[in-house]
């Protein structure tokens, strides 16, 4: 017995294929996709680095590139030479105390004089006549006196047997208290004229040499003129006075020996002392005034030198030093231009000491450790942004 044939539909191709077929597009599209993702990418990392290159590359143009170098201790020269002037230890100028005409002088420039000794003679014709006059009203003073007090003398007796009033008593004894004034005032008057015309005799008010003579004979002084007839110094102890700077100052002590050399004798070296100093600093040069002896008893120096002066034992503080190239001058006042940790410019105020040409001395203003920019630009301000092209230590060097 046979099974009777079972009819089954007939396929579709198309149906068939349909599901596989979008399979494959959609991996094609996530494919697509992908590569469109990868390709933007390619094409826009490169870009954006080198946008931010050129970013980079702009910020560091625009901030500038700076070398810097740090302050430096000076070196401490031992024996520091100072320069002093040399001056007698007593010096005077002699004018006239009495007005007349130089009658001589006896005394000329190099002179060793004694005190007292007599160094010219004034004619003085007008305080001879006052002293005369003088003279002669000190005697009718005198003799005024006399008739005074012989009539007090005598009405103070006749008071006594009532001959006379008191009241005339009292006037008669008034009138010698009125006359011995007036003596005295004229014998006062004479001892004026006396020791004026003592004057009338130039002498040495002390030992020494005599270095000016500015009067001849004939020549008309007056007291009141500000002609030197004579300049006396002496000489045989001299007095040296140094400006010792603010870094040595601290060293310098009354009865510190030191050593006073002179250009014309450079093999030589005077022994000198300091004898007092100023006790403040002078404010317009920072330097303490300190004035020594020296003993010239053998006439080897000659005052108004100038000296060197070394003080034997004083230790010199070293200050900073920085190279000229740094310094700026500008209407504030001496600048230098500090980098700080985070590379911005701090302008600062500085003081500076003594100048030795490529390198000056930094008084006040700046510390070992900072970082100061040499041959800054003229644009130059406070809270700029620099950059450091080498380490202070290898331009220290240079």
């Amino acid at each position: 017995m046979s099974l009777p044939e079972t009819s089954h539909p007939p396929l579709d191709p198309d149906a068939t294929t349909a599901p596989h077929s979008t399979i494959q597009f959609g991996r094609l599209a996530i494919v697509v996709a992908i590569l469109i993702i990868v390709g933007l990418v390619i094409g826009f990392v490169p870009r954006w680095h080198q946008h931010n290159v050129l970013l980079t590359e702009i910020a560091e143009l625009a901030t500038p590139t700076v070398n810097v170098t740090s302050p430096t201790p000076g070196q401490a020269v031992p024996g520091l030479l100072l320069p002093g002037e040399i001056k007698p230890i007593i010096e005077a100028s002699i004018y006239a105390r009495a007005s007349g005409y130089v009658k001589r002088w006896l005394v000329d420039i190099g002179t060793s004089v004694e005190e007292g000794q007599l160094l010219a003679e004034l004619d003085t014709p007008e305080i001879n006549q006052e002293l005369a006059q003088a003279r002669a009203e000190l005697d009718q003073a005198t003799a005024q006196l006399n008739l005074a007090k012989i009539s007090a003398a005598r009405w103070a007796n006749l008071v006594k047997t009532a001959s006379v009033s008191a009241q005339e008593n009292a006037d008669k004894d008034g009138d010698y208290k009125l006359k011995t004034a007036a003596m005295e005032a004229a014998l006062a008057n004479v001892h004026r004229l006396e020791e004026l015309k003592s004057f009338a005799r130039v002498t040495a008010p002390f030992a020494g040499t005599i270095t000016a003579r500015g009067i001849d004979v004939g020549d008309l002084v007056a007291t009141n003129s500000t002609k030197e007839l004579f300049h006396l110094d002496q000489t045989r102890t001299l007095r040296v006075y140094v400006r010792v700077p603010q870094s040595l100052a601290r060293s310098i002590a009354p009865g510190q020996a030191a050593e006073v050399t002179i250009p014309e004798l450079p093999k030589r070296a005077f022994p000198a002392k300091v004898v007092r100093t100023a006790g403040a600093m002078t404010t317009d040069s920072r330097t303490l005034l300190t004035e020594l002896e020296l003993d010239n008893s053998k006439a080897e120096l000659l005052a108004g030198c100038y000296a060197q002066v070394r003080f034997i034992g004083a230790k010199l503080d070293a200050a900073l030093t920085l190279p000229a190239t740094t310094i700026i001058f500008r209407a504030e006042g001496t600048q230098v231009g500090v980098v700080n940790g985070t590379d911005t410019v701090e302008l600062r105020s500085i003081k500076i000491g003594r100048d030795f040409g490529p390198i000056i001395e930094i008084i006040d203003g700046v510390q070992p450790t900072d970082h100061v920019i040499l041959n800054p630009s003229d644009s130059l301000v406070n809270g700029a942004k620099v950059h450091i092209a080498e380490p202070p230590g290898n331009q220290a060097t240079k």
